[in-house]
């Protein structure tokens, strides 16, 4: 029942309830927080609260789906260099987060052991030692990643992530290294 009357006083014009004898002006106030008044702005209001691309449509590009995988958020620009890799290693690091090093000879989530929804394979990925917990520079980090390269670097993808230990979540991941055959 209170959800109704709270909704009704919401829908009531100001104005109306402005005209009531038994309305309050410290009621007025409360009803009309929040709301604009008067009726919604005419099409330049409109348009600064869209967004669209205009007539670009033709300079987009279509990613091709077929034996172009892609992984992580950074996957789709080139390849990074050194001095990328250690911004994004120092970033996690300032982050509090600790760097973790991961490969695998698939590297992509796939759904060939059951068709059932929330089941996937090759979600998980085996871990280069262990989490890098305490770490404070990212060249200790780089030289796990090029010691992993020299193992796996012909067969396996390598990525690097950055785990929250307090919230218990990744919260960065990007591939570092991709497999020579491939």
């Amino acid at each position: 029942m209170a959800s109704v009357v709270a909704s009704s006083a919401i829908v009531t014009p100001v104005s109306a309830l402005a005209a009531s004898s038994t309305t309050r002006s410290s009621e007025i106030v409360s009803v009309k927080a929040g709301l604009k008044a008067g009726v919604l702005g005419g099409k330049t209001e409109w348009q600064s609260k869209t967004q669209t691309n205009g007539s670009r449509v033709s300079c987009m590009q279509v990613w091709e789906p077929y034996n172009n995988l892609r992984f992580e958020t950074l996957s789709y620009l080139p390849a990074l260099s050194q001095d990328a890799l250690a911004k994004q290693i120092d970033y996690v690091i300032k982050s509090g987060w600790a760097p973790c090093i991961e490969f695998d000879t698939q590297g992509a989530v796939t759904r060939e052991g059951s068709r059932m929804p929330g089941y996937y394979d090759g979600r998980y990925w085996t871990m280069w030692k262990l989490p890098m917990f305490g770490c404070t520079d990212s060249a200790s980090v780089l030289r796990e990643i090029e010691e992993c390269k020299k193992l796996y670097g012909h067969k396996c993808y390598i990525r690097c992530l950055g785990f929250d230990n307090t919230r218990q979540v990744q919260c960065a991941m990007f591939i570092v290294h991709q497999p020579t055959n491939k």
